[in-house]
């Protein structure tokens, strides 16, 4: 079990985590395009349970391409994206940014989603899950 921060830009909002990832994965969508400014979206998984929040955030919903609403919780002064929940899925996680953590020893992705926007030129991990 790793103790890991991930903060946004100007370092307002950060989130502490005492309990390893449930999950890492990417994501391929337009809309996690769009958000990370990237040619996709990595994030990780934590149980709530063991994550502290502290700073002040704003939200921004969307609905995402199966119906759900996703809560995204960024900062009112730099604008990162530090914490999001998707309504629906396991409500006892909190997805949170890999890129927020600015660790590069950081555990890799094990999952890679909506892989049929993924742009032609990107190279996955070997042993990734795929999904379409």
């Amino acid at each position: 079990m790793n103790t890991r921060t991930a903060s946004c830009s100007c370092g307002q909002l950060t989130i502490t985590t005492q309990a390893d990832p449930l999950r890492v994965s990417v994501c391929h969508c337009l809309a996690c395009q769009r958000r990370t400014g990237s040619v996709f979206g990595a994030q990780a998984r934590f149980n709530r349970n063991f994550v502290t929040i502290s700073g002040e955030s704003n939200q921004y919903i969307r609905v995402g391409d199966e119906g759900s609403k996703i809560t995204f919780n960024f900062c009112p002064n730099c604008g990162a994206t530090v914490h999001y929940a998707v309504e629906g899925y396991d409500e006892e996680s909190i997805a949170i940014p890999v890129g927020a953590f600015a660790d590069p020893s950081f555990p890799v992705p094990a999952v890679s989603v909506y892989e049929d926007r993924m742009h032609s030129w990107v190279i996955l991990p070997a042993d990734i899950q795929h999904t379409a």
